[in-house]
């Protein structure tokens, strides 16, 4: 049974997915370095849970009882539980560098699931002594509200682990699919080109970011694909696409394109910087 989730990173999807885990009964530690990051995602979570209880999704006392299961820290040595979720810089040698801080201070039971949206599952686990007990657990953005979560399987991961990992994301109210250690894993590989094919049509002047946006809303998106990666973040889309670009051997149709690779340079990465292809008040 699992009991104690710990998440690692309080940056926006990290708090998301504490928030979620200690809504859902776990006993939740959020783990961050930087003391303002906690900060940070601990008033991220309150203002979150008190506009659920605002618009009638959740009891006062849930909120309460939510809130009094999580813990905050920078002490990396409380981070043991059943499971940790790493949300951490999208880079391998990170994430690697945390799981084996942390493996030796779990059990060998513990299951180590990274939130990687597109590096190698297989690649990550192969550096821990118990590679079997580690799976990719992939949350969307905004993590408390996203229902889909990729459970990906590494080359040595497990059949026990991927099904722990699935049933885990069924108890937070996620929807979970199953996915084989791939770039990009499924969503990420599928929506490149709602982004990529969209900006060169915006490179091109075919439309502009507002015009694009509008048309495939209307045609059902729930977001438009310049608004999208504004919510993202700028840095964090094109480091998806750089990477499925080299796993791919440089493919042209996973070219990033210049549009946004100036936009990070500049600082310009959406909502979280205030600025990114639309202005956003702060």
């Amino acid at each position: 049974m699992i009991h104690s989730i710990a998440v690692c990173g309080a940056g926006t999807m990290g708090a998301g997915i504490a928030q979620v885990a200690a809504s859902s009964g776990y006993k939740t530690v959020l783990f961050d370095i930087r003391p303002e990051g906690l900060e940070r995602a601990q008033a991220q979570i309150t203002k979150s849970l008190s506009t659920a209880v605002e618009k009638g999704r959740l009891k006062a006392e849930e909120k309460d009882a939510a809130l009094e299961r999580l813990t905050f820290t920078s002490d990396i040595h409380r981070c043991v539980a059943d499971v940790i979720i790493e949300a951490i810089i999208e880079d391998m040698a990170a994430k690697t560098a945390l799981f084996n801080q942390l493996a030796p201070i779990n059990r060998e039971d513990t299951i180590f699931a990274s939130n990687t949206s597109s590096l190698s599952v297989s690649a990550l686990a192969a550096t821990l002594p118990h590679p079997q007990r580690v799976a990719g657990m992939h949350f969307f953005n905004p993590a408390h509200l996203m229902k889909l979560v990729e459970v990906v399987s590494g080359e040595q991961t497990s059949p026990e682990t991927t099904s722990r990992v699935y049933e885990l994301a069924k108890s937070m109210g996620k929807v979970p699919v199953n996915a084989k250690d791939a770039p990009g894993f499924i969503v990420n590989r599928v929506a490149r080109h709602y982004y990529l094919e969209a900006m060169l049509l915006a490179e091109q002047q075919v439309a502009d970011f507002s015009t694009i946006d509008q048309l495939l809303e209307n045609a059902g998106f729930r977001m438009g694909p310049f608004a999208l990666m504004d919510l993202i973040g700028n840095d964090i889309n094109l480091a998806v696409t750089r990477s499925l670009y080299d796993a791919f051997q440089q493919a042209p149709r996973f070219k990033p394109n210049a549009l946004q690779e100036q936009r990070v340079q500049d600082g310009r990465l959406g909502r979280k910087t205030g600025l990114g292809f639309y202005r956003y008040e702060q």
